[in-house]
């Protein structure tokens, strides 16, 4: 069989740039929407770059009221999915095609 790309898969990772995985743009919080956690901490995460998956327990308008409209002004995408709320910071896209 042929290798009809020509790749060299042995010295990839030397090819990658590094990437800064501590507690950044990398990270994917869960956690469950129930009023119990300050409005100030989830948009403290979408800030440092974190995609938000919270489990809603209770009414989605009420619990997401204080952050939903600060993080869509600063460019957050938020998007209720099958009980659960997912936020994406700025720059980060939720891809709906296949729903």
């Amino acid at each position: 069989m042929s290798d009809g790309f020509g790749l060299d898969l042995r010295n990839a990772e030397d090819q990658i740039e590094e990437w800064d995985v501590e507690g950044g743009a990398d990270d994917v919080v869960l956690g469950v929407l129930d009023g119990e956690t300050p409005d100030a901490e989830w948009l403290a995460a979408l800030e440092a770059g974190r995609v938000l998956v919270l489990a809603v327990d209770g009414d989605l308008n009420d619990l997401a009221a204080g952050f939903a409209g600060p993080a869509k002004e600063a460019g957050a995408t938020l998007m209720h999915f099958r009980g659960f709320l997912v936020a994406t910071p700025p720059g980060v896209s939720l891809d709906t095609s296949r729903l």
